[in-house]
Formats: structure tokens, C-alpha cells, sequence
């Protein structure tokens, strides 16, 4: 059974996380997920990917807490597992990842979105990592990405304390970079996806691995390796491609390679 729809729209490929009634996440759909990132890590002619929820209550309601009932520590370990390497291969994805959050993103829901690049929430949107309610934590970087993205205050709050906060609230706090109508997340997502083709695919994976770098580098060692990338870009076909096209009035048409 696969939990992932997947299509292709130009640069862009489209995922929609399939398990119904609450899209909740099972080994085999995060072993899933891990293995597509890594099929569109090779796709050359992918750019970006939108990642949203099937219907229109639930992005993500993470995982199915039945599995976590008759407290085995081995099935626990195997899902921590699980779930530790599909969002960190999401999160290493070469393109630009956007979460289309169109509804309900619980737990290990908002822990997907947060380990991509941007996340767009339709206004009826709520986000929560409610794992130490159940005795549990957030176990897929939740605890990292979540305290990168709003700060430790506020992190704390969601974490510790259990608060559940809406899309606007999302928006203030810096968790979501776009709020949008109901049932407008994934034509959001896809819009800006779009303009992820115009760039060139050799530079945003460089650029995104110097952004994303600064979480666990400090900056004096991350400046000298910023310029290394700069001068290693003039090893690809895409640079002399971009900037003879924009010397020449035209689009580029990138290689990525």
C-alpha cells in the first residue's frame, strides 16, 4: 500500500501524505517517504517538493499512538528510528521542501513540516507537538527545529506545557512564513515552488547547506566555507549558464550537474 501520492508539475514534485482518517504516520509510510526524498534527490529535473495532507481536516496527525501502548521499548526504538531518519533525510533534501499545511499538524505532523524549508498553513490550521501529554517526547527533531524556528520560550510553551496554537499565531511567531484561505495551501506551495525552477538548482543546494549550517556552526567557521562554496559553483554548468543568460537577456536553462 503506498502513503504517498506522488505527482509531477513541471520542477516540482507534489507528495500527499495518505492515510486516512488522520494521515498518521506507520513505519512503512516513513520508510516511504525517506526512500522518495532520495528518488527525487537523484531526479536531476527536480527542484523543489510541496509536501501536504490528504482531505481537508488533517495535515498530519502524527503517529498512531496504538503503537505505542503495550510500552515495548523495541517497537519504540524502531519508530524513533523511523521517524529520526525520514524527516532528517527530508531535511537534507538537495531542493527546497515545502510543507502545505492544511489542516491539523499534531506531533509527528508538524515535526515533517518543520523539518522542510518553508511552510505555508491555511488560516483553519492548528499545530501542537502534544507528545509529553501522552508521557512521550518529540522525537523526530521536534525538539530542535521547533526551538530554531520560535525560540526557546516559546518552544517550551508548545512543548512543556501543551499549548496548541492556530495558524495566525504560527504566523507571528515566525513557525509558518505564509498564511493562506482554506483550501488554498497547496496552490500556495506549488506557486512558490515555481519560482524555486528559476533559480539555479547548483546554488540553492549549496546555499540551503550554508543556511541550515548556521543551527549547529558558528559563524566564523561558516564564513570561510561560504566563500569555498562560492568559488566551487564556477565547477558546474549552471553558473557560466546563469550568468551568460542574464548577460544575454534570456531564461537560463539550468543542467544541475
Amino acid at each position: 500500500m503506498a502513503f504517498l501520492i506522488e505527482r509531477i508539475e513541471g520542477n516540482t514534485a507534489i507528495l500527499t501524505i495518505s492515510n486516512p482518517p488522520a494521515n498518521t504516520w506507520t513505519r512503512e509510510s516513513l520508510n516511504e517517504l525517506k526512500e522518495k526524498v532520495l528518488e527525487l534527490n537523484d531526479n536531476n529535473e527536480i527542484y523543489a517538493l510541496v509536501l501536504t495532507g490528504e482531505g481537508q481536516k488533517f495535515f498530519s496527525a502524527g503517529a498512531d499512538l496504538k503503537l505505542f501502548a503495550d510500552g515495548d521499548k523495541g517497537n519504540a526504538a524502531t519508530m524513533a528510528k523511523a521517524f529520526g531518519e525520514a524527516f532528517e533525510t527530508l531535511s537534507a533534501f538537495r531542493g527546497v521542501s515545502i510543507a502545505a499545511i492544511n489542516g491539523y499538524a499534531m506531533g509527528g505532523g508538524l515535526e515533517v513540516a518543520l523539518a522542510c524549508d518553508i511552510r505555508i498553513a491555511e488560516i483553519q490550521a492548528v499545530m501542537a507537538l502534544p507528545e509529553a501529554t501522552v508521557g512521550l517526547l518529540p522525537c523526530a527533531g521536534g525538539t530542535q527545529n521547533l526551538t530554531a524556528l520560535v525560540g526557546e520560550g516559546w518552544a517550551k510553551r508548545m512543548i512543556l506545557c501543551g499549548e496548541r496554537i492556530d495558524a495566525t499565531k504560527a504566523l507571528n511567531l515566525g513557525l509558518v512564513e505564509e498564511v493562506v484561505e482554506t483550501g488554498e495551501a497547496l496552490d500556495a506551495a506549488i506557486a512558490l515552488a515555481a519560482k524555486v525552477a528559476k533559480q539555479s538548482p547548483s546554488a540553492v543546494a549549496v546555499c540551503k547547506k550554508l543556511i541550515q549550517s548556521g543551527r549547529s556552526m558558528p559563524r566564523t567557521q561558516a564564513l570561510p566555507i561560504e566563500r569555498e562554496l562560492f568559488i566551487g559553483l564556477f565547477d558546474t554548468e549552471d553558473q557560466a549558464e546563469g550568468v551568460n543568460a542574464f548577460l544575454e537577456k534570456r531564461a537560463a536553462v539550468w543542467k544541475n550537474r
